[in-house]
């Protein structure tokens, strides 16, 4: 199993929504938050997506979807 690390950028609509526990319940992938700041209308995270390579693309694609802002970071995650 591999990951890969992402900044999610959510905006005012999404900041109260349980987005990560949703997306953990539909995809068969671990986040791990490594950083994040929340405030009221605004927020970002930074966490690395655990799973199979097909899980991780289609929950950054159901992310995007969602109208999460979604920049993948580049560094791939071993475990």
């Amino acid at each position: 199993m591999s990951g890969i690390r992402v900044r999610l950028v959510f905006p005012d609509a999404l900041v109260r929504e349980p987005v990560l526990a949703r997306l953990a319940r539909r995809f068969p992938v671990e986040p791990n938050i490594r950083r994040a700041t929340v405030e009221e209308h605004s927020g970002w995270i930074v966490c690395e997506l655990q799973g199979e390579r097909a899980a991780t693309e289609a929950a950054i694609a159901w992310l995007a979807d969602e109208g999460v802002e979604v920049e993948l970071l580049g560094d791939v995650v071993e475990s």
